[in-house]
């Protein structure tokens, strides 16, 4: 259900923050939450790193449960259509296939952010800065209603910790197999 003090909230922005130069910026910040790539680039170099792949295992973790809930469940059971439906006089970058709630971006920039925070990796702080300025700029481009953005962080950070939880999870159950199997090996001699 759209509330009219959701398309008001996003009117203002039109009208009071709207701007050339800020068309641009916002444009660039929303890529990063594009598909999740730049969380799922994250990750997978986390996972090259002998002393980072705990981090990026954590991260696959989190952006694997974003995309089934997000996209896989929550989108097409509320099927909520896109704040430019009602304003169809407003430009936007470019028509989405898909539904409103959750705001995708959002969420997975969210996960990544929390799955760093879960697993106390200093490199949570900038990633949460990030993660709040992609969720403004998909309000600021028209493209997500307030609550879609804010039910995106939340399903992000639901995610996002249990992602991490998980990850210490595998990790330690690994390094026990592991250990428990270098123990049976017959000793050379």
């Amino acid at each position: 259900m759209i509330t009219q003090a959701e398309l008001t909230a996003l009117d203002w922005i039109q009208a009071h923050l709207r701007s050339g130069a800020m068309d641009a910026v916002m444009q660039v910040i929303t890529l990063f939450g594009e598909y999740g790539v730049f969380w799922i680039l994250l990750a997978l170099g986390l996972l090259i790193y002998p002393r980072t792949r705990k981090l990026g295992l954590a991260m696959v973790f989190a952006l694997l449960l974003d995309v089934v809930l997000c996209n896989g469940i929550l989108k097409p059971l509320v099927a909520r259509p896109r704040p430019y439906t009602w304003r169809p006089e407003l430009e936007v970058i470019r028509q989405m296939r898909d539904y409103s709630f959750p705001s995708g971006h959002t969420a997975a920039a969210f996960a990544g952010t929390f799955a760093l925070l879960g697993m106390r990796c200093r490199g949570w702080i900038p990633a949460l800065a990030l993660s709040i300025l992609i969720g403004l700029s998909r309000l600021y481009l028209y493209m997500h209603f307030p609550t879609d953005v804010l039910c995106g962080a939340i399903v992000g950070i639901v995610c996002g910790l249990a992602g991490a939880f998980l990850a210490k999870r595998c990790w330690k159950a690994w390094e026990a197999r592991k250990s428990g199997g270098e123990k049976s090996l017959p000793k050379k001699g």
